[in-house]
């Protein structure tokens, strides 16, 4: 559909798909929001409404917060660690503030521990700087209700997502490029280095793929784990020949075919010069879009 009623949604378009996606972790699922928001807008009286990106913010979060009812139930069944569909930039790439969409697995993880509810109004509020009086309105809940959701959320959210410093692409590339030759190394010691010694390794299969069912921690038993599949891959010579550096919701890391056979995403948080955390998504559902980047690549 064109014309005039039309401008108004396409303006928020950006804004409303990293709400959505924010919300949900998921950018398939945020896009399919998107589209019934913009059905509901022009089965409403678009010409009269005052302030379209209020209007349009409300149905969007409302969406989310019926869909996040059953996906919190599919939660409760999920096989292993979730973690949100990874988004894919450039390293370098810089879209402007309203296109970007990368939350950091850190914060959505912390995000995921939170209700429906105060994960929205945390994120209306310290993300997206609505005042509480329209997110009250949104979720139709008292503004003192609506402090209480964002103080609740922040206790949370401010402590698992910790402080980090932006890498320059040259470095990002650099970070990435050696974890790369580290993984694929048979070697323990190489990929130790490059971690911190309280690092993190979370992997989300679905179900779908073999992969690590619970968090593996520490530095040396990380190490150990990399060191072993690279020589199951040794014995089996089938190196890992596809793989693209990329930005992974904000983070350095790759993308790869693994044993020419899984696609893959690896995310890298680096604090203090040392790997903190590793986030591998091997859910083949999350990973349609990676499949295809590396099929072009």
């Amino acid at each position: 559909m064109t014309g005039a009623p039309a401008s108004p949604f396409e303006a928020n378009r950006s804004y409303l798909t990293r709400l959505a996606y924010r919300m949900l972790g998921s950018l398939s699922d945020a896009e399919d929001v998107v589209q019934d928001a913009w059905l509901r807008w022009h089965e409403s009286a678009p010409e009269a409404v005052a302030n379209p990106r209020a209007w349009l913010g409300r149905v969007v979060t409302r969406l989310c917060l019926d869909l996040l009812k059953s996906a919190r139930r599919k939660r409760e069944t999920y096989v292993g660690a979730w973690l949100p569909e990874p988004l894919i930039e450039t390293i370098g790439a810089a879209p402007s503030t309203d296109e970007a969409i990368d939350v950091p697995y850190a914060l959505q993880l912390a995000l995921e521990r939170l209700s429906p509810l105060e994960r929205a109004a945390f994120l209306l509020h310290d993300v997206f700087d609505l005042p509480f009086a329209e997110i009250a309105e949104t979720l139709g809940r008292s503004e003192a209700a609506c402090r209480q959701l964002v103080s609740r959320a922040r206790r949370h959210a401010r402590e698992e997502d910790g402080l980090r410093h932006p890498l320059s692409p040259d470095d990002a590339r650099l970070y990435a490029k050696a974890f790369f030759e580290a993984a694929h190394s048979t070697d323990a010691t190489i990929l130790k280095s490059m971690l911190a010694h309280d690092a993190i390794l979370r992997a989300d299969g679905g179900g779908k793929v073999n992969s690590v069912l619970n968090p593996i921690l520490g530095s040396d038993k990380i190490g150990r784990f990399f060191a072993g599949i690279g020589r199951r891959v040794e014995r089996e010579a089938r190196a890992t020949s596809r793989y693209e550096f990329v930005m992974i919701n904000g983070l350095p890391g790759y993308i790869s075919l693994e044993r020419g056979e899984t696609v893959q995403a690896m995310a890298l948080d680096i604090r203090d010069g040392a790997v903190a955390a590793i986030y591998i998504t091997r859910n083949p559902d999350k990973l349609g879009h990676v499949r295809r980047l590396l099929v072009e690549a």
